[in-house]
């Protein structure tokens, strides 16, 4: 009688076992079925890809493809509501991993170390790395981030004081650091939580360049108290791919998101949403991510 107690308890353990790992593996579609919505995360501080406003709808290039995805898949899930989710760049590769969300839009870099978390869709946008800097910067930084820069006074600050910021968990932080610390330099690298904090950081003179991935950066500038007093870097220093972050081992609904992508890329209305976010960029930007796309 106790051996076979103690056998059933351990066939029902294994039965909880399978049955809890079962429903960790559903696959995405099947889950999102289930529940009629498709959760779409989001980072807030990423215009022109992902931005928000207190009580409205978030914006943006990823979120318009990450709605695109979602259109793909309302042909299989009628009336399918859609549902966003603001996360960070700390803890939205997670929340995809632990299924808080379905879809994670922004500008959001492709690397190895984040495929051994989540899986992504094929590339929405190529950028790379470079600097916003003020007109009287360090002559030491536009020599760097600039192809020519302009002879000008510049501040003689910086050779003491060579303070760079950078958003906190980025893979740009990452790169900055590895790189600094291969190198006897003054140079220190500051976080900042928002782009917006860097951007008044360097305007009020606390740092002497903020790094980022350009295309944040023209976004970012634009909203300076006095554009014309910065510039940005024309010197790229990293490869960046921007993908749509989704979870692991489900190849079927990566599948879908790519069709879908896919489908929106090789259409008429691709070119013009590219123009109506990144304008005279747009023609260059189309070719590049027709070249990068997946074939029909």
């Amino acid at each position: 009688m106790l051996m076979a107690k103690c056998m059933r308890r351990f066939l029902l353990a294994g039965l909880a076992l399978c049955l809890s790992a079962f429903a960790a593996g559903a696959a995405t579609l099947d889950t999102i079925t289930q529940h009629g919505n498709v959760r779409i995360g989001y980072v807030a501080d990423e215009a022109p890809f992902s931005s928000s406003k207190p009580g409205a709808r978030p914006v943006g290039y990823a979120i318009d493809l990450c709605g695109k995805i979602a259109d793909g898949i309302e042909r299989q899930v009628p009336q399918l509501k859609r549902e966003y989710i603001e996360v960070t760049l700390a803890n939205g590769f997670d929340a995809v991993k632990n299924g808080q969300v379905d879809l994670l839009c922004g500008a959001i870099t492709v690397n190895l170390k984040r495929r051994e978390i989540v899986d992504f869709s094929q590339p929405i946008f190529l950028t790379g790395a470079t600097a916003l800097l003020r007109k009287d910067s360090p002559g030491y930084l536009q020599t760097i981030f600039l192809e020519k820069p302009a002879v000008r006074p510049v501040s003689q600050r910086g050779a003491s004081t060579r303070v760079i910021g950078v958003r906190a968990s980025t893979t740009t932080g990452v790169t900055l650091r590895e790189a600094l610390a291969t190198q006897v330099t003054k140079t220190k690298l500051a976080d900042f939580d928002t782009h917006e904090d860097g951007l008044a950081a360097l305007e009020d003179r606390r740092i002497d360049a903020y790094i980022a991935d350009q295309v944040l950066l023209i976004s970012l500038a634009k909203r300076a108290r006095d554009p014309s007093s910065l510039e940005i870097g024309d010197r790229l220093f990293t490869h960046e791919p921007y993908a749509i972050a989704m979870r692991r081992n489900d190849a079927d609904f990566r599948l879908l998101a790519d069709r879908a992508l896919t489908d929106f890329y090789l259409s008429d209305d691709f070119l013009p949403l590219l123009e109506n976010y990144f304008g005279a960029e747009a023609p260059m930007l189309h070719t590049q991510i027709i070249m990068e796309h997946v074939p029909g």
